[in-house]
Protein backbone atom coordinates (compact mmCIF):
# COMPACT_ATOMS: atom_id res chain seq x y z
CA UNK A 1 0.00 0.00 0.00
CA UNK A 2 1.36 3.25 -0.90
CA UNK A 3 1.17 5.20 2.41
CA UNK A 4 -1.44 7.77 3.67
CA UNK A 5 -0.48 11.51 2.65
CA UNK A 6 -1.39 13.00 6.51
CA UNK A 7 -0.03 16.29 5.72
CA UNK A 8 -0.59 17.53 2.15
CA UNK A 9 0.80 21.08 3.52
CA UNK A 10 4.33 19.47 2.98
CA UNK A 11 3.70 17.52 0.14
CA UNK A 12 5.71 17.77 -3.35
CA UNK A 13 2.67 17.52 -5.95
CA UNK A 14 3.36 17.57 -9.27
CA UNK A 15 0.24 18.34 -11.83
CA UNK A 16 -0.50 17.24 -15.76
CA UNK A 17 -3.17 16.69 -17.72
CA UNK A 18 -4.21 15.63 -21.62
CA UNK A 19 -5.79 19.58 -22.41
CA UNK A 20 -2.55 21.15 -22.74
CA UNK A 21 -0.93 23.96 -20.19
CA UNK A 22 -2.91 26.57 -21.27
CA UNK A 23 -6.69 24.93 -20.55
CA UNK A 24 -8.95 26.26 -17.80
CA UNK A 25 -8.89 23.05 -16.12
CA UNK A 26 -5.03 22.66 -15.28
CA UNK A 27 -5.18 25.95 -13.70
CA UNK A 28 -8.13 25.20 -11.70
CA UNK A 29 -6.63 22.42 -10.57
CA UNK A 30 -3.10 24.35 -9.66
CA UNK A 31 -5.35 26.67 -7.84
CA UNK A 32 -6.94 23.94 -5.86
CA UNK A 33 -3.48 21.82 -4.98
CA UNK A 34 -1.75 25.67 -3.53
CA UNK A 35 -4.75 25.76 -1.05
CA UNK A 36 -3.28 22.10 0.06
CA UNK A 37 0.44 22.10 -0.41
CA UNK A 38 3.18 24.78 -0.43
CA UNK A 39 4.96 23.17 -3.33
CA UNK A 40 2.82 22.86 -6.37
CA UNK A 41 4.68 22.33 -9.84
CA UNK A 42 2.98 22.00 -13.19
CA UNK A 43 4.47 19.96 -15.96
CA UNK A 44 1.90 19.58 -18.69
CA UNK A 45 1.52 19.59 -22.44
CA UNK A 46 2.12 22.49 -24.87
CA UNK A 47 -1.12 22.00 -26.97
CA UNK A 48 -4.26 19.97 -25.95
CA UNK A 49 -3.20 16.10 -26.55
CA UNK A 50 -6.93 14.83 -25.80
CA UNK A 51 -7.84 10.41 -26.31
CA UNK A 52 -3.99 10.15 -26.87
CA UNK A 53 -3.56 7.37 -24.04
CA UNK A 54 -0.36 6.23 -22.94
CA UNK A 55 1.53 7.25 -25.69
CA UNK A 56 5.53 7.64 -25.13
CA UNK A 57 7.18 9.77 -28.05
CA UNK A 58 10.35 8.22 -29.50
CA UNK A 59 10.77 9.15 -32.57
CA UNK A 60 11.83 12.63 -32.48
CA UNK A 61 13.00 14.98 -28.76
CA UNK A 62 11.55 16.55 -26.49
CA UNK A 63 12.04 20.48 -25.37
CA UNK A 64 10.95 21.49 -22.17
CA UNK A 65 10.07 24.67 -21.83
CA UNK A 66 10.07 26.77 -19.02
CA UNK A 67 7.16 29.33 -18.64
CA UNK A 68 7.29 30.40 -14.70
CA UNK A 69 8.11 29.62 -11.15
CA UNK A 70 7.78 25.99 -10.94
CA UNK A 71 5.68 25.44 -14.22
CA UNK A 72 7.02 23.78 -17.24
CA UNK A 73 5.51 23.04 -21.16
CA UNK A 74 6.30 20.16 -22.91
CA UNK A 75 6.54 19.76 -26.64
CA UNK A 76 4.97 15.95 -26.51
CA UNK A 77 2.03 13.92 -24.85
CA UNK A 78 0.68 13.49 -20.92
CA UNK A 79 2.87 10.76 -20.79
CA UNK A 80 5.85 12.32 -21.62
CA UNK A 81 4.91 15.49 -19.58
CA UNK A 82 4.62 13.05 -16.51
CA UNK A 83 7.97 11.18 -17.37
CA UNK A 84 10.33 14.29 -18.09
CA UNK A 85 8.52 16.17 -14.67
CA UNK A 86 9.48 13.66 -12.56
CA UNK A 87 12.81 12.09 -14.37
CA UNK A 88 14.18 15.75 -15.17
CA UNK A 89 12.39 18.86 -14.00
CA UNK A 90 11.83 17.21 -10.31
CA UNK A 91 14.67 15.42 -10.24
CA UNK A 92 16.14 16.60 -7.23
CA UNK A 93 13.44 15.53 -5.11
CA UNK A 94 10.73 13.17 -6.51
CA UNK A 95 6.81 14.54 -5.89
CA UNK A 96 4.82 13.01 -3.27
CA UNK A 97 1.70 13.00 -5.17
CA UNK A 98 0.40 13.73 -8.89
CA UNK A 99 -2.63 15.77 -9.87
CA UNK A 100 -3.83 15.31 -13.46
CA UNK A 101 -6.55 17.32 -15.17
CA UNK A 102 -9.38 18.93 -14.33
CA UNK A 103 -10.07 16.83 -17.73
CA UNK A 104 -12.66 19.15 -20.20
CA UNK A 105 -15.48 15.97 -20.04
CA UNK A 106 -16.33 12.72 -18.04
CA UNK A 107 -13.04 9.92 -18.24
CA UNK A 108 -15.46 7.30 -17.62
CA UNK A 109 -16.07 3.14 -17.75
CA UNK A 110 -13.89 2.79 -21.13
CA UNK A 111 -13.10 5.76 -21.54
CA UNK A 112 -9.89 5.19 -19.44
CA UNK A 113 -8.61 3.63 -22.13
CA UNK A 114 -8.40 6.51 -24.52
CA UNK A 115 -7.81 8.83 -21.87
CA UNK A 116 -4.46 10.66 -21.67
CA UNK A 117 -5.41 12.18 -18.16
CA UNK A 118 -5.66 8.85 -16.72
CA UNK A 119 -2.48 8.02 -18.92
CA UNK A 120 -0.41 10.73 -17.10
CA UNK A 121 -1.77 9.10 -13.65
CA UNK A 122 -1.21 5.80 -14.85
CA UNK A 123 2.39 6.98 -15.56
CA UNK A 124 3.31 8.78 -12.31
CA UNK A 125 2.16 5.72 -10.73
CA UNK A 126 4.73 3.23 -12.90
CA UNK A 127 7.13 5.68 -11.80
CA UNK A 128 6.55 5.11 -7.86
CA UNK A 129 4.05 8.05 -7.18
CA UNK A 130 0.84 7.94 -5.42
CA UNK A 131 -1.57 9.62 -8.64
CA UNK A 132 -4.93 11.20 -9.41
CA UNK A 133 -7.10 11.51 -12.79
CA UNK A 134 -9.94 14.34 -12.25
CA UNK A 135 -12.55 14.84 -14.53
CA UNK A 136 -15.51 17.49 -15.05
CA UNK A 137 -18.14 15.67 -16.84
CA UNK A 138 -20.14 17.63 -19.26
CA UNK A 139 -23.30 16.83 -21.39
CA UNK A 140 -25.97 18.60 -22.50
CA UNK A 141 -24.84 21.81 -24.29
CA UNK A 142 -21.64 21.37 -23.76
CA UNK A 143 -21.51 24.29 -20.54
CA UNK A 144 -18.62 22.60 -18.30
CA UNK A 145 -19.55 23.30 -14.67
CA UNK A 146 -16.05 24.53 -13.09
CA UNK A 147 -17.61 25.63 -9.89
CA UNK A 148 -18.67 22.33 -9.16
CA UNK A 149 -15.22 20.77 -9.70
CA UNK A 150 -13.42 23.43 -7.32
CA UNK A 151 -15.90 23.42 -4.69
CA UNK A 152 -15.30 19.85 -4.50
CA UNK A 153 -11.46 18.77 -5.58
CA UNK A 154 -9.69 19.61 -2.57
CA UNK A 155 -12.31 17.76 -0.45
CA UNK A 156 -12.03 14.54 -2.69
CA UNK A 157 -7.92 14.59 -2.91
CA UNK A 158 -7.96 15.30 0.83
CA UNK A 159 -10.28 12.22 1.55
CA UNK A 160 -8.52 9.81 -0.67
CA UNK A 161 -4.76 11.29 0.05
CA UNK A 162 -5.76 10.35 3.73
CA UNK A 163 -6.37 6.76 2.78
CA UNK A 164 -3.77 5.48 0.95
CA UNK A 165 -4.37 2.90 -1.91
CA UNK A 166 -2.64 0.36 -3.68
CA UNK A 167 0.72 1.34 -5.42
CA UNK A 168 -0.27 -0.82 -8.35
CA UNK A 169 -3.15 1.68 -8.35
CA UNK A 170 -4.10 5.16 -9.26
CA UNK A 171 -7.43 6.57 -8.78
CA UNK A 172 -9.98 7.73 -11.41
CA UNK A 173 -12.20 10.83 -9.95
CA UNK A 174 -15.28 11.67 -12.34
CA UNK A 175 -17.22 15.66 -11.18
CA UNK A 176 -21.16 15.12 -11.98
CA UNK A 177 -22.52 17.53 -14.58
CA UNK A 178 -24.80 19.18 -11.88
CA UNK A 179 -24.18 22.37 -9.77
CA UNK A 180 -22.05 22.25 -6.90
CA UNK A 181 -24.74 22.47 -4.47
CA UNK A 182 -26.62 19.55 -5.65
CA UNK A 183 -23.81 17.09 -5.35
CA UNK A 184 -24.98 14.67 -3.34
CA UNK A 185 -21.67 13.40 -2.23
CA UNK A 186 -18.45 10.92 -2.62
CA UNK A 187 -19.06 7.62 -3.90
CA UNK A 188 -16.67 4.73 -4.19
CA UNK A 189 -17.34 2.42 -7.42
CA UNK A 190 -16.41 0.47 -9.92
CA UNK A 191 -15.73 1.03 -13.49
CA UNK A 192 -18.65 0.93 -16.11
CA UNK A 193 -19.31 -0.34 -19.91
CA UNK A 194 -19.81 1.99 -22.49
CA UNK A 195 -18.20 2.63 -26.04
CA UNK A 196 -17.17 6.17 -27.24
CA UNK A 197 -16.97 5.86 -31.08
CA UNK A 198 -19.80 4.00 -32.41
CA UNK A 199 -21.37 6.28 -34.86
CA UNK A 200 -19.09 7.28 -37.20
CA UNK A 201 -20.10 10.02 -40.16
CA UNK A 202 -18.68 9.25 -43.86
CA UNK A 203 -18.74 12.68 -46.01
CA UNK A 204 -16.96 13.47 -48.80
CA UNK A 205 -14.70 16.19 -49.76
CA UNK A 206 -14.37 18.77 -52.42
CA UNK A 207 -12.19 16.40 -54.55
CA UNK A 208 -15.18 13.44 -54.07
CA UNK A 209 -12.55 11.77 -51.62
CA UNK A 210 -14.49 10.40 -48.27
CA UNK A 211 -13.51 11.41 -45.07
CA UNK A 212 -14.73 10.07 -42.12
CA UNK A 213 -15.35 11.56 -38.38
CA UNK A 214 -15.62 9.43 -35.43
CA UNK A 215 -18.49 10.17 -33.57
CA UNK A 216 -19.52 10.91 -29.97
CA UNK A 217 -22.53 8.44 -29.42
CA UNK A 218 -22.20 6.37 -26.52
CA UNK A 219 -24.21 3.16 -25.58
CA UNK A 220 -24.23 3.98 -21.88
CA UNK A 221 -24.70 1.40 -19.10
CA UNK A 222 -26.30 4.13 -16.74
CA UNK A 223 -28.67 1.16 -14.72
CA UNK A 224 -26.03 -1.14 -13.40
CA UNK A 225 -25.50 -0.08 -9.63
CA UNK A 226 -22.27 0.79 -8.36
CA UNK A 227 -20.71 1.91 -11.49
CA UNK A 228 -18.62 5.69 -12.23
CA UNK A 229 -21.46 5.59 -14.92
CA UNK A 230 -24.42 5.02 -11.78
CA UNK A 231 -22.84 8.03 -9.28
CA UNK A 232 -22.42 10.30 -11.68
CA UNK A 233 -25.77 10.12 -13.19
CA UNK A 234 -26.90 10.53 -9.80
CA UNK A 235 -24.96 13.39 -8.42
CA UNK A 236 -22.21 11.91 -6.24
CA UNK A 237 -18.36 12.62 -7.32
CA UNK A 238 -17.34 9.12 -8.47
CA UNK A 239 -14.10 8.01 -7.27
CA UNK A 240 -12.61 4.51 -8.81
CA UNK A 241 -9.51 2.80 -8.29
CA UNK A 242 -8.00 1.67 -11.38
CA UNK A 243 -5.21 -1.09 -11.74
CA UNK A 244 -1.91 -1.27 -13.69
CA UNK A 245 -2.26 -5.11 -14.20
CA UNK A 246 -4.06 -5.44 -17.01
CA UNK A 247 -4.28 -9.52 -16.16
CA UNK A 248 -7.82 -11.10 -16.18
CA UNK A 249 -7.57 -13.84 -14.05
CA UNK A 250 -10.78 -15.68 -14.53
CA UNK A 251 -9.90 -16.18 -17.68
CA UNK A 252 -6.06 -16.51 -16.66
CA UNK A 253 -7.06 -19.38 -14.42
CA UNK A 254 -9.20 -21.23 -16.83
CA UNK A 255 -6.71 -21.28 -19.77
CA UNK A 256 -4.34 -22.67 -17.00
CA UNK A 257 -6.49 -25.55 -16.26
CA UNK A 258 -6.96 -26.72 -20.00
CA UNK A 259 -4.67 -29.46 -21.08
CA UNK A 260 -1.16 -29.06 -22.51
Amino acid sequence: MAEPITDLSSARVLIANDDGIGSPGIKLLEKVARTLSKDVWVVAPDSEQSAVAHSLTLRRPLRIRKLGRQKYSVDGTPTDSVLLGIQQVLKDKMPDLLLSGINYGGNLADDVTYSGTVAAAMEGTMLGVPSIALSQLVLGDNKIRWATAEAWAAKVIRKITAMGWPKDALINVNFPDVPANKVKGIAVVEQGRHKLGDEITERVDPRGRAYYWIGGLRVEDRGTPDTDLDAVSRGLVAVTPLSLDLTHRAGLRAMQRQPR
